[in-house]
């Protein structure tokens, strides 16, 4: 996909930068650089869980109050959530009030402790299943592969939620797994260096 959105600063970004204006600070400090913190890659699954059916921009603009909500994503203490928490949590307007998807994130963060003493970490875990760069698809031109597949389908046999292959590989896009930037996005070399420094968790 060409990057033919050019931001203020002139430079070409990747088209779905455009969308909106919160997207720009998102995509250039966050999508795509590699994740090794359990919390973060632990939210991040948590709220593409969310967008389900829905739009990022949405998740976007309320991840502050998702994380107010969920204990700032910490799963050993979201792991501890109720009944009365998926009540409020119903009630809670600052965030996407469904039942379904409040309780999978619940249990996400039960089966998250499970796989963080299995693997070490959910970094380690996660990490594994980084594919081969060069086999990749042109950036931004699927929605899943053979991975986000085989990931989600290990996942949800460890009992995990709202983690179909297309929730799985916009996780893997945003946590640095795959460089998905568009080849003439200013950010994509960026990326890459990063990458390239990153030594992933075992």
């Amino acid at each position: 996909m060409k990057a033919d959105f050019i931001a203020p600063d002139g430079r070409a970004r990747c088209t779905w930068t455009g969308a909106a204006p919160d997207f720009l600070d998102y995509h250039d400090r966050e999508w795509g650089f590699p994740v090794a913190d359990d919390i973060r890659l632990f939210e991040k699954l948590c709220l593409e869980g969310f967008q389900s059916g829905l739009s990022w921009r949405t998740i976007l603009a309320k991840r502050e109050n998702f994380r107010a909500a969920f204990a700032g994503f910490d799963y050993r203490a979201v792991a501890e959530f109720g009944e009365a928490d998926v009540e409020r949590l119903l009630q809670d307007a600052g965030i996407v009030r469904h039942r379904g998807k409040i309780e999978a994130a619940i249990n996400n963060a039960q089966r998250a402790i499970e796989l963080a003493g299995e693997f070490g970490s959910l970094a380690a875990y996660f990490w594994s299943w980084e594919p081969d760069q060069g086999a990749l698809a042109a950036p931004q031109s699927v929605s899943t592969s053979a991975e986000s597949v085989a990931l989600s389908k290990d996942l949800r046999k460890r009992g995990w939620k709202f983690v179909g292959p297309t929730t799985v590989y916009a996780f893997m896009q945003a946590m640095g797994l795959v460089n998905d930037h568009a080849q003439r996005c200013v950010i994509r070399p960026e990326v890459e260096k990063a990458r390239k420094a990153f030594v992933p968790p075992k």
